[in-house]
Parts: C-alpha cells; structure tokens; sequence
C-alpha cells in the first residue's frame, strides 16, 4: 500500500481483529512496552528533520521550529515522562478494607483495555497521533491510529514511521476522508480518542454509541483571555501573541478572544501590531509564520472578517495577506464585536484574534460563564487575589496563568475539556488511567467473618449489630 493510501472500509474490522487477537494472545509486559517506547522515541528524533519537512508539505509553509517544539519535543518529552513513571504506575497499589472486613486485603491493578482507536486531526499531526498513540503503548494495549485526510504526506510519514517500530498486529494505520473517520469511529474500540472540533466530536460519541465504547475527546471552543488592569499591556501582548499566532493560529487551546479593562483595548492593538513587526517583519518573507492548512479553511476565516465588517465592525490586519493560492493569512484584530458576529459564535482556529473590553472583573466573569466552558483559560494579573477571583468564578479544561498555552506541555498536568470543550483527559498519568481498567481486587483469607454472615440470622444478630453500629 502507498504510504498516504486511502483504507478500504472494507478492511477496517479485520484489521481490529487482528490487532485484538494479537494482543490476547501476547500482552504485552513491562518491558515489552520500554522497548516499544524507546524505539518510537528513537525512530522520531532521527526523522525530525524529515518530520519537520513532511508537515509543511501539508501546509504549504510551516515554520520549521514550530515543527520541531510542537510536533517533535513534546512527544519526545512525554514519551521520556511515560518510561521514568512506567514501572510505579503499573504496580499494584494496595488500598485499605476498613475493620469490618479484616483480615481481607484488596488492592488495584492497572490492566491494559484491549485495543485503542486513535483519531488524530490535522493541526498538529504528529502530536496529536503520537501522544495518545505513546499513552496506550505505555498502558499495554494496541493502537490503531487514524490520522487527519487534511495531511496526507503526514499520514505517509507516521505510516512509514510506525511501521519501522511496531509490528502489524500491534500497531495499525488507517487513512482517508470523513466515510473512513466514520467508520473507524463506529467500530467496537475498548477506547477512542478522538482530537478535533466539538461538531465532530459529537458525531463520533453518536458513532461510538452504539458498542459504548469509552471515549476520551478533546474538543476545542472559544478559549478567553481576561487582562486585568494591573497587567502590563505590552506583556500581555507578548505573550498573547506567541499563543495566538503560534502555527498561524491553528491551535485549540489559542486564546480565542480576550477581555482587557476599559479603555486599554486601543493600546493592546497596537501593542500587538508591534508584536508582529518584531516577530515576522514582512510576512511574506518571514519563515517563521505559518500558513492556512487548505483553501476551505481560509475562505471560513475570510467569511468571518467579511461578517465583521459587515457589521462595522473595527478589523485591523496586522500585516499583507499572501497572493491568491498562497493562502498566508495576516494577524488581524477585531475590536469590540456583539456575541451576533460569526467571529464570536464559532471556534476562530486562525490568526483572528477579537478584543472587548469590560467595566469590571465580574461583568468579565459573567461574560465567560454565558457561554460554553471553554478548552482553556488564561488569566493575566500579578494580583493574586483577582486571579483567584477568576478561577473560582469560572470552570475550563486548563489554566495558565500570566501566559498562554504552556500548561498543554506539562507532563504531570491533565488535559483535558469539559462539556462542549471534551471528556476525559490524558497526558502523563490521566492518560495512563484513562487508557487502562482500575481493577478492583479483593483477597479473602482461609477464614473470615464473612462465613458468618448466612441464614438463619438470629444465630449472628449479636454480630450484625455489632458491624452495623
């Protein structure tokens, strides 16, 4: 098969037998899954470069460095957290029965599901694969990964690269448009992960319905930025900007929207048109700044600055848009937009970035809370006390506070959404846990006082007075 081959439908579910067959017949042990991490781990950092090159043949330009940290070290990263942490997190954990049940013990075991199903979008195509693919390797299971038909010479890569690790019948790859996703997602996985927007996500937990299969999803939504008055402008433009723009903004935990205190909207803007001078120069020129993934995605984010002036609203570019084809979309603001604006009704997922002020912190609060609780959240103040505001105020998947983004790369944090931002979480151990069955054990001795506990009850009633007191 050609490494970007579409996979026939057909083969979908004998390929699952084949990996669940695998994996009952052999599963695999601690150092099984050492090994299968380490070699992973040493086929990507050989093939970064070639990563790094296969991505943004996708994109059409990609900024190599945002390849190398986004797509390459994080995986790096968490495979190195899964294999230090691998050994204690398998080991049985012994819990407590209380008196009533002494001298019983019982205890917790870690055990592998089975097979995982892996849905991987597009945005970032070897991390979001290769994360999650890691995490059940490390859990014990097998992995059949679907990556992003928006990424097809991608696809070819981690096709060719997990093909160098693992054999077929513990590691598989499926690829090709919304009729594969769908099919993939309806088969009876013992756990799907799926990654991408929460239109999707809900059409496959309805496919996975059907086999209850459980489902880890991580969708995306509007994620806030509140600027509270005591926070520099310019340091909150900074570090607005490396999250917003980071990838031309195809990020689902960018900040989406941010809420700045009256009167400093005008001197955010500007601030952050600095931020791109100094970071891009002309963008046409700068490698560093990514461009749109396909033709569909950038007329969504046209249509949306189309709207916005439509309503006149104020849309500041932040530099030139690429010729026709190039699909390089400028950073651009939209100052003070109604909830009525398309750009504050849907997931921006580009360089769009909308900015309202509000009068004082609880109206900001009360904003967010209106609406569906968001992927993640950054709050900017060096007040402790409005930050805690903040955060009790309100729920999101994440936090960073005084930045952006930085709490997806932190191993021993969870990520994860809640509602119409996700389900569950993974990364470090939540993903081990979320991947695995917390196996509840309880060992009974030659004798207890369980074989007591039988008719005819008024021969024990002094005991079961006793334990029920």
């Amino acid at each position: 098969m050609e490494p970007s081959a579409d996979t026939p439908r057909t083969e979908l579910p004998p390929t699952l037998a084949r990996l669940r067959a695998a994996w009952q017949g052999r599963r695999p042990d601690y150092q099984q899954r050492r090994d299968d991490l380490q070699r992973l781990r040493d086929a990507l950092k050989r093939r970064l470069e070639e990563m790094a090159e296969t991505i943004a043949s996708d994109f059409g330009q990609r900024s190599r460095h945002e390849s190398l940290i986004a797509d390459g070290m994080t995986v790096l990263n968490e495979i190195d957290h899964l294999r230090s942490h691998l050994r204690r997190w398998m080991k049985p954990r012994r819990v407590g029965v209380g008196w009533r049940f002494w001298p019983a013990r019982a205890e917790i075991r870690s055990e592998p599901v089975g097979v995982v199903g892996v849905i991987a979008p597009w945005n970032y195509p070897v991390n979001l694969a290769l994360i999650p693919l890691a995490t059940a390797i490390a859990a014990g299971n097998h992995v059949y990964l679907k990556p992003s038909e928006h990424t097809p010479n991608t696809t070819g890569f981690l096709r060719s690269l997990l093909a160098e690790v693992f054999p077929a019948d513990r590691v598989a790859v499926a690829a090709g448009g919304a009729e594969v996703a769908g099919a993939f997602a309806a088969l009876p996985f013992d756990h799907l992960v799926f990654t991408g927007s929460t239109a999707v996500g809900r059409k496959v937990m309805a496919a996975a319905a059907p086999n209850l299969t459980p489902l880890t999803l991580e969708l995306g939504g509007k994620s806030p930025a509140i600027v509270c008055a005591d926070f520099p402008v310019e340091q909150a433009a900074a570090r607005l900007a490396t999250g917003k723009w980071f990838n031309g903004g195809q990020t689902c935990i960018a900040p989406d929207y941010v809420l700045i205190d009256e009167g400093r909207a005008p001197a955010l803007a500007e601030a952050l048109r600095e931020q791109v001078r100094a970071r891009y120069g002309a963008l046409a020129d700068s490698a560093d700044y990514t461009r749109i993934i396909n033709d569909g995605q950038y007329a969504r984010l046209q249509g949306y600055l189309e709207d916005a002036r439509a309503r006149g609203l104020q849309v500041l570019p932040l530099g030139e848009n690429g010729r026709d084809g190039e699909r390089l979309f400028a950073p651009t603001l939209v100052l003070e937009p109604g909830d009525d604006a398309r750009v504050m009704q849907e997931e921006i997922f580009g360089p769009i970035l909308p900015i309202k002020s509000y009068r004082n912190l609880d109206e900001a609060i009360a904003y967010v809370n209106a609406h569906d609780r968001p992927l993640s959240l950054y709050p900017f103040s060096h007040d402790r006390g409005k930050v805690e505001k903040i955060l009790r105020g309100t729920l999101a998947g994440g936090v960073t506070v005084n930045d952006t983004v930085l709490h997806f790369g932190i191993n021993a944090l969870p990520f994860g959404g809640i509602g119409p931002s996700g389900m569950g979480a993974y990364h470090g151990r939540a993903g081990f846990d979320a991947m695995s069955k917390a196996l509840p054990i309880l060992w009974q001795p030659r004798r207890a006082g369980s074989d007591m506990l039988k008719p005819p009850y008024s021969k024990v009633a002094r005991f079961i007075d006793f334990i029920i007191r």
